[in-house]
């Protein structure tokens, strides 16, 4: 937690929605998602995450399309997507709704037709031979260069343009490790002023929580897949959590996800690569101690891959299977002080039961409020001891009345027990 920058309190209460613009529907326009907001803010989202807006460049583009994030004007809008008349009116609309609305800045590079390879060369790095170039394989962008202060003056301006324009709240900021911190800091101490903004860092560095509200769990991430492919047992849920914990600061944001653009598109879907521990692996992001991150179509679910360089919709059914799935957990979110993400006065208690090897229990806490979350990560149906999790909350401090969150079925502790289907899961929250 910085020293400097606090979080706006609306951040710990709140959950990201990723939104890839291109494949959210045929039409892939601004006009069209904007038709969908009123669904998504009853489901309980708070923040829309909008991947790049900007125009992509054509030298050197992969696929049809190219990519999201080989930008070849940072002060404009891809013209697939509308105007920026439109974004600037969904934005609105979104605001009207209680939403709030962050855009994807790509600090780190441009594409090879950017408008500042003409007009500003010396913003890029050159290699040995004098040409713009990229370090780390991708064939379609180049690095621009933080050296120059040119440089760092004019992506400042950048960000102040979209929220003069367009009152965005917030940066989730691509790769942000790639570019150094104290270029961060800056943008900050610049931008903080003119409107309350949420930082959201695609790293996982720690030194970046000096400027970031909240960082990725890339590491977490890896591991519920590990536990899914059996190459680890649930204890290696609890090392990489225990190292958080101990490594970042008191009060870091963390956010938590199953899924996101680069994971479905290059990896497959949660389905794919968490099978049928997926749904319990997402209330686990949504009720650890951060921040979940959701991307367009897990609510319905979305079991497919989407190609990233060309068009490619979701396959809507109109049946949104997972709504009420998400309303419940997102809702427990804004209405419980105990689920508060990164709030100190909010903690997290792991519990265990006899089926350490199965089951994976904690409780969130703050002051008499109590959220007990139980996961049954196994093929085979589970029955946990309630007075077992109960008295692990101190004397008294887990006794009462519980309801489950999704049946609303009741469990008096510390008698009872939690009946768990095959990878089910129970979030009970105490009255």
């Amino acid at each position: 937690m910085s020293e400097v920058f606090r979080p706006v309190d609306w951040i710990y209460s709140s959950n990201i929605y990723e939104v890839n613009l291109r494949q959210y529907t045929p039409e892939g326009t601004i006009a069209a998602f904007a038709r969908q907001m009123p669904r998504l803010r009853e489901m309980g989202i708070d923040i829309l995450w909008f991947m790049p807006i900007t125009p992509i460049s054509h030298d050197r583009r992969l696929g049809s399309l190219g990519s999201y994030y080989a930008c070849s004007d940072y002060t404009a809008i891809n013209p697939e997507y509308g105007t920026l008349d439109d974004f600037t009116q969904m934005v609105k609309e979104a605001h009207a709704l209680g939403f709030k609305v962050i855009i994807d800045i790509v600090a780190n590079h441009t594409g090879w037709d950017h408008r500042w390879t003409r007009e500003h060369p010396d913003y890029y790095r050159r290699n040995q031979e004098g040409q713009f170039y990229d370090p780390h394989g991708w064939a379609d962008v180049i690095d621009l260069n933080y050296d120059n202060p040119a440089l760092r003056a004019a992506m400042i301006d950048v960000m102040k343009f979209w929220i003069d324009t367009s009152d965005v709240d917030g940066f989730r900021c691509d790769m942000a490790m790639l570019v150094p911190l104290d270029f961060w800091r800056a943008a900050r101490t610049a931008l903080d002023p003119l409107k309350p903004l949420f930082w959201l860092a695609e790293c996982e560095e720690i030194a970046y929580h000096e400027v970031f509200d909240a960082t990725y769990t890339w590491t977490f991430l890896h591991k519920m897949e590990a536990v899914w492919r059996k190459e680890v047992g649930l204890g290696g849920l609890d090392e990489v959590l225990n190292q958080y914990a101990a490594q970042f600061p008191a009060g870091a944001i963390r956010a938590y996800f199953t899924t996101n653009h680069d994971e479905n598109s290059h990896s497959g879907s949660e389905y794919e690569r968490l099978g049928d521990a997926a749904l319990a692996f997402e209330v686990l992001c949504c009720m650890w101690d951060g921040i979940p991150l959701i991307y367009s179509g897990q609510e319905m679910p979305n079991y497919k891959r989407l190609k990233f360089f060309d068009k490619d919709p979701i396959e809507w059914t109109g049946r949104y299977e997972l709504h009420d799935f998400y309303q419940a957990l997102l809702t427990l979110r804004k209405r419980n002080p105990a689920v508060r993400g990164g709030d100190v006065r909010a903690t997290v208690r792991r519990l265990h039961t006899s089926a350490d090897d199965r089951c994976f229990a904690f409780a969130r806490i703050a002051g008499g409020d109590v959220v007990l979350v139980v996961l049954n990560f196994s093929g085979g149906a589970l029955r946990v001891d309630g007075a077992a999790l109960q008295g692990q909350l101190g004397e008294g401090g887990g006794e009462g009345d519980y309801l489950d969150i999704f049946t609303r079925e009741k469990l008096v502790l510390p008698g009872g027990s939690v009946e768990l289907e095959a990878w089910g899961y129970k979030v009970l929250e105490k009255k």
